[in-house]
Parts: structure tokens; sequence; C-alpha cells
């Protein structure tokens, strides 16, 4: 069956519907959405998703989408599809870009900064350090340890676990349901779902299908689809290998330790070397490095030594 709607995984997909202009009402929706009354987003801003490092040889960042709200603060958005090893120090070194570019010259700044808040939606279970929670919405703040309370209420973290979220359509109740039931399902959905009635998911699902969209549109959407495959089958594969080689070294050794160590370093090395694969196919698709380095998770420095 073919899909009808577009999948928000894919690059293309979550671009087209949180990352346009033409369709900022529907990021304004998740946000006030994912807030929970928190916040009151009346419009945004999109600003410009590359950031540059101080120096011309320093790293670069390239958010999915970057925006600010009415009142000046930032808003980083990310739909992360792979695991990475060290991907909470991603978050935490993108965060630091949009509070740097509120930096003044001259010597009457002082220092006041707005409120930056770094956002992932990320398409799998985020086990470093939230392996015991059970639900899939975390807020992360700064904390001072013994009094447990915030000790800086200006710069926050959302990691959002959309695997974890497992409501059927009749259990939807607030808005925030209501979009990750769209953010996990839209996909395979045929036709709009009776309880998302509200006029902003009249437009998504507007935007969404994919028959209405233009020659040059398909083809993006499909490179993005053939490249989110590719990684989700990369995955898989890995898995299936790295848990077959820990059976058998288990067997071999007779402790439940190499069954573990062999399945760990088998995933490991099986994603690693299956995005090279992938970052490969994409070179010769003519994709950018900046897209291959966001979809595999391999430096832009790996890529680039893979032309």
């Amino acid at each position: 069956m073919e899909e009808r709607y577009l999948n928000p995984h894919t690059d293309f997909g979550f671009k087209r519907l949180f990352g346009s202009e033409f369709n900022k009402e529907l990021l304004i929706s998740f946000l006030n959405a994912m807030f929970l009354g928190k916040q009151d987003v009346k419009d945004v801003t999109y600003l410009n998703s590359e950031q540059l490092g101080d120096r011309s040889d320093a790293r670069r960042a390239i958010f999915d989408v970057y925006c600010e709200n009415q009142k000046g603060e930032k808003f980083i958005v990310e739909m992360q599809n792979v695991y990475q090893e060290f991907f909470k120090d991603r978050t935490i070194f993108y965060s630091t870009f949009p509070i740097r570019e509120q930096a003044q010259r001259g010597r009457n700044w002082d220092f006041k900064l707005e409120a930056v808040y770094t956002i992932g939606l990320l398409n799998f279970n985020f086990a470093e350090g939230l392996d015991e929670a059970k639900h899939w919405h975390h807020e992360v703040k700064l904390m001072e340890v013994d009094t447990k309370k915030i000790f800086y209420d200006k710069l926050t973290y959302f990691y959002v676990e959309i695997p974890k979220f497992n409501k059927t359509e009749d259990e939807l109740v607030t808005m925030y349901d209501k979009w990750m039931y769209v953010l996990k399902n839209l996909s395979v959905l045929m036709n709009r779902p009776a309880a998302l009635q509200e006029r902003v998911f009249t437009r998504l699902f507007e935007q969404a299908e994919i028959s209405k969209f233009n020659p040059q549109e398909l083809m993006q959407y499909e490179d993005s689809v053939n490249a989110y495959r590719d990684i989700v089958n990369a995955i898989n594969t890995a898995k299936k290998d790295s848990f077959a080689e820990g059976r058998a070294e288990g067997r071999a050794e007779g402790r439940a330790e190499g069954r573990a160590e062999g399945r760990a370093e088998g995933i490991t090395e099986g994603i690693e070397q299956r995005n090279i694969e992938i970052a490969k196919k994409m070179i010769e698709r003519g994709m950018s490095l900046n897209d291959i380095s966001d979809m595999t998770g391999l430096s832009i420095e790996v890529v680039e030594q893979l032309k």
C-alpha cells in the first residue's frame, strides 16, 4: 500500500511541516502544545539554521529548525532518527550558538540573555540517563543539587521519545497527545483521524499529502525517504548481526557478559560501517555534506574523506 502522507521523520518531511514560513502555524501549535501552557508563542521568526563558529576552522552546527518567538527567545528543534554515543553532548553544544550570538559588542552590555530552548524529537529510546523513565517527555534544566530547585530557568532541554508514546486515537486528550500521535503515525495513516479536528490539523494533512507535491518536491521527498530507510535498515541489520554474534560468543565462553559485550560491540561497529555505506550512496546522489553528516551521524570530516 502506497503512503498517502509524508513521513515526518525524514529530513524533507520534517522541514516541510515545521521549517517553512508557509507552514509556521504548525510549528507554533506544536510548541504551545509541548510547553503545556508554560509558553504562549504567538509568532515565530525563522533564523539561519547554519551556525558558524568563532573561527574559520571551528565546528559548524546545522539545525533542522531554528527560530525565535515574539519575545526574542530562541528555539532549536531537531528530529533525530539515530542514536549517537554523544547525543546529549551534541544538544548541549548546539545550545551554545544561540547563547553566544546574543553577546553585544561594547562595554554597556550587561550579559542579560533571552531564554534558549533545545528540543530533541527522538525516534529512539534515549537510554543515557533516562533509561529508568517510563514517560516520553523529559524537561531538563540547571538545578541546585542540594535544594532540588531550578538554578537557571533560561536554558532548557526537551527530549521527546517518540517510540514510548503509545496512546491510541481514542485516548488522545490534549493537543500534545494529538501532535505526538501525528509525529508517530502520520506516514501510516490513510485518512485524517476523527480525533484531529482542530483547524491546524486541516493545514497539516493538506501539506502532508504526497499526491499534491510538484515533481521537484516529489523527487526531493523520495531521496529523503530512501536515505531514511537506509538508516533504519542499517540499524535493524546491525542489531540482528550483533545479536547473533553475541549469542555465539556467549555460548562459546559460557558467560552472560560475553553475550552482552558481543552484542554491544556488534551494534556499534555494525551501525558505524553501515552509516559509512549509506554516506557513500548519498554522495553518489549529490547530497550535501551537511545533510549527509546530519542524517548518518558521521562528522563532516569523515564524510569528506569518503568522496
